[in-house]
């Protein structure tokens, strides 16, 4: 953070100004108290973030012009005006940000009753951070999504300062939720509400991080919005115990069928899994989640067809033609939900990335951290809130 220095109100740094007549003339001289004129910045101030507001203050008088010149002595655009948050206050808002690792300096004027001009200046330099971030931001803009995908946003390297970082992600929705952040690594803060989004809402996330200081010499880059849809509710119950696919759209049971999930030495996880992409056909290997394909449990499967991820443990939704006879009896998969590839291709169609599959029944453990990084559903309310670096 900037030195508590640059945020001090000075009360004295005013110029002198002209009042009255030269002495001998003869000319009354003025009576009217000199204006007095405050600014927010400390002359010398060093260390200051680009976004701090520029506030001046008068009394005494009225202010006149408010100019800000960089180090080169050329003029900043920008423009004077009463504080949104607080109308009482006067701030210089510039055309554009100013920058990182600048020199400012600030003038205003203000004239008493007698129109005796009073000026008074500040130059203050902007931090040189060691190293700017722009996180990664998930929904991606424009995006239609399903009731289960949360707010994800990344980060190149771990946070020191989480809830200076939390503060500056505003989200906004069509349909008012409970939503909370939640840091669920030092490099990753997701936002859900306590239940699925409501369905056919309209979500934005404002990630004000220009200006923002993340801790250990890290300052955010630039600000960003995303905006993404989130459509119609599609939650499926996946029970291993009855090893049936119960397919829902919004309220209604669109499909029933016969499946097979993981096996007793393979189980499929318990809780909510979110749809997280498709693959019309694909190989499947247990290496790409850590499982050596020549080792216990291990596998390798080429031209499966429609397989619709759930997780990043190598669970997914697909057909698996050599399974038909135990689906709707028996769960002999490596925790993937079997059906036939005709079902499996209208459940591929019928998804899209957010949509949620809820297993139950399993002999699994619950879905959490280490099976990929949306597991959000499977923590209770109060252990997502407490997660928050604002709780």
């Amino acid at each position: 953070m900037f030195m508590a220095a640059s945020l001090a109100l000075l009360a004295g740094c005013q110029g002198s100004s002209s009042s009255g007549a030269a002495e001998g003339t003869g000319a009354p001289e003025s009576s009217a108290t000199p204006a007095q004129l405050s600014l927010s910045l400390a002359d010398g101030a060093v260390d200051v973030s680009p976004t701090t507001p520029l506030e001046v203050g008068v009394t005494g008088g009225d202010l006149g012009d408010v100019t800000v010149t960089d180090g080169a002595g050329a003029a900043v655009p920008g423009s004077v005006g009463p504080a949104p948050e607080d109308p009482a206050k006067t701030l210089w808002t510039p055309e554009q940000p100013l920058g990182y690792g600048t020199s400012y300096t600030v003038t205003a004027t203000a004239a008493n009753a007698d129109d005796d001009e009073t000026t008074s200046t500040s130059t203050f330099t902007t931090v040189t951070p060691a190293t700017l971030s722009t996180p990664g931001i998930g929904p991606l803009d424009g995006t239609t999504v399903g009731v289960g995908m949360p707010i994800r946003v990344y980060f190149d390297e771990p946070v020191a300062d989480e809830a200076a970082v939390e503060s500056h992600l505003r989200v906004t929705s069509s349909t008012p939720t409970d939503g909370v952040w939640n840091w669920v690594s030092d490099s990753e803060v997701h936002f859900r509400p306590s239940t699925y989004w409501p369905a056919d809402t309209e979500v934005t996330l404002d990630a004000q991080l220009y200006g923002v200081d993340f801790g250990d010499g890290v300052w955010g880059e630039k600000d960003r919005t995303v905006s993404f849809s989130v459509g119609a509710k599609h939650v499926s119950v996946a029970d291993a115990g009855t090893h049936t696919l119960t397919v829902y759209d919004g309220d209604k049971v669109v499909q029933t069928y016969p499946m097979s999930a993981g096996s007793d030495a393979n189980p499929t996880h318990n809780g909510a899994h979110v749809v997280l992409e498709k693959f019309d056909t694909i190989t499947m290997d247990s290496s790409t989640f850590g499982l050596a394909v020549d080792a216990p449990g291990g596998y390798r499967a080429e031209g499966v067809r429609y397989a619709t991820r759930i997780s990043n443990n190598g669970e997914f939704v697909h057909g698996a033609p050599w399974s038909v006879a135990s689906q709707g009896s028996a769960n002999v998969s490596h925790g993937c939900i079997n059906l036939t590839d005709e079902r499996a291709q209208w459940f591929y169609d019928f998804s899209v990335p957010g949509d949620v599959v809820e297993v139950v029944g399993s002999v699994g453990d619950t879905l959490g951290p280490a099976d990929g990084d949306i597991y959000d559903w499977a923590v209770p309310w109060e252990d997502w809130k407490a997660g928050s670096a604002l709780s």
